[in-house]
């Protein structure tokens, strides 16, 4: 099967980039070095070709009923011009995939984004319970149409103030509006996946070089920092931290109890995640600081004096913490921050730690108190 291209695949080329197959697309994985880029986006800002997110719309009458029946978070508390995090969910809760989902500001109806791959399996997906339940709804998938961006680092606000016609620094933190950039109508959302501040930015597909060229100058960013800045952050991949076949996991093993809203009277999944909430789990996501100079890699075996207790789902060496640190699932039992454990990395048995699994605000918090 062929690669899905994105439309800055020849900018990119041009600028030297290095490409990697991710989730059926051939995107950059590099400009220059993964330090370099990392570094750019925790002390100033970079820019990160993302369109290989997928982009469903949904909007009609019954819009706001088939969201909250098939996204976990509640979809009824979003004001025009809100988003928030969310999980879809199988009958058994186990997570198909995370998404961020939008109101538009300007218009009735959501946007809501799923990983790299997932777009027409969910909007199948949406249309399959809209006709099951007799919904009044429209569903598009705009992956093709879409160009996304996401502009981060603690110099990002100002950044894309300088080039956007309508002032966004009073945009909250999950907020979203419309303006342009260099002629070309976008819709500006204060989200992100690297634990900074910034923004992600939608716009038609055919302006995607005008939108980038728009922040010449700024450090262009490839999926290899993407990566170590949200491990850094504690935040998971699709794919690799849960996967409905290969580590199939419900919210509440991964950590993501916050955006599973019981009070909502239906979701497709919450039966399921209310008997496992009442039963408890019997492995949850832990983050591990590796106090070896070793690489941690998903599926490597975690142990305990011999005994296998867990594995490892994500893993790397954190630029900003000077170490390599990890994501990974352990017995209930050995989840406590401080459990000193082993990790075999390729037949060597690595120690390491249990920590808070949002590393960088481990990190702040230990500045804080010194």
């Amino acid at each position: 099967m062929s690669l899905h291209t994105p439309p800055l695949a020849t900018v990119h080329r041009g600028a030297g980039a290095d490409f990697t197959d991710f989730g059926g697309w051939e995107m950059p994985v590099s400009f220059d070095s993964i330090r370099t880029e990392h570094t750019a986006v925790r002390e100033s800002v970079g820019i990160f070709d993302v369109s290989h997110m997928s982009e469903i719309v949904v909007s009609g009458p019954d819009a706001t009923e088939l969201m909250n029946l098939l996204t976990t978070n509640d979809v009824r508390s979003l004001a025009p011009g809100d988003a928030q995090y969310s999980c879809i969910l199988a009958e058994t809760g186990t997570i198909l995939d995370d998404t961020v989902v939008y109101r538009y500001p300007e218009r009735d109806g959501y946007l809501f984004v799923p990983n790299a791959g997932h777009g027409k399996q969910m909007a199948d997906r949406w249309s399959t319970y809209a006709r099951k339940r007799g919904l009044t709804v429209s569903i598009h998938d705009r992956t093709d149409d879409t160009g996304l961006v996401a502009v981060q680092g603690p110099a990002a606000i100002e950044t894309v103030e300088s080039v956007a016609a309508g002032s966004i620094a009073a945009l909250s933190r999950f907020g979203a509006t419309r303006t342009d950039i260099d002629g070309v109508d976008c819709l500006v959302a204060r989200t992100g996946y690297t634990g900074e501040d910034g923004v992600e930015i939608f716009f038609p597909a055919e302006e995607s070089t005008t939108v980038w060229n728009a922040f010449d100058g700024v450090q262009p960013c490839g999926l290899g920092a993407r990566n170590t800045l949200r491990l850094e952050a504690g935040l998971l991949l699709s794919g690799q931290d849960f996967d409905p076949d290969d580590e199939p996991r419900t919210p509440l093993e991964a950590g993501l109890g916050f955006v599973v809203d019981f009070s909502k009277p239906e979701f497709v999944g919450r039966e399921a995640l209310r008997d496992l909430e009442h039963e408890g789990v019997d492995e949850q996501l832990v983050g591990i600081r590796v106090d070896e100079r070793a690489i941690v890699r998903s599926g490597y075996e975690i142990f305990q004096d011999g005994d296998s207790i867990g594995h490892a789902t994500s893993g790397t060496m954190s630029p900003t913490l000077g170490c390599p640190i990890a994501l990974g699932y352990l017995d209930t039992a050995y989840a406590e921050a401080g459990t000193s454990l082993e990790v075999d990395v390729r037949g060597r048995a690595v120690d390491a730690t249990v920590v808070d699994q949002r590393f960088l605000e481990s990190l702040e918090t230990t500045e804080e108190t010194k």
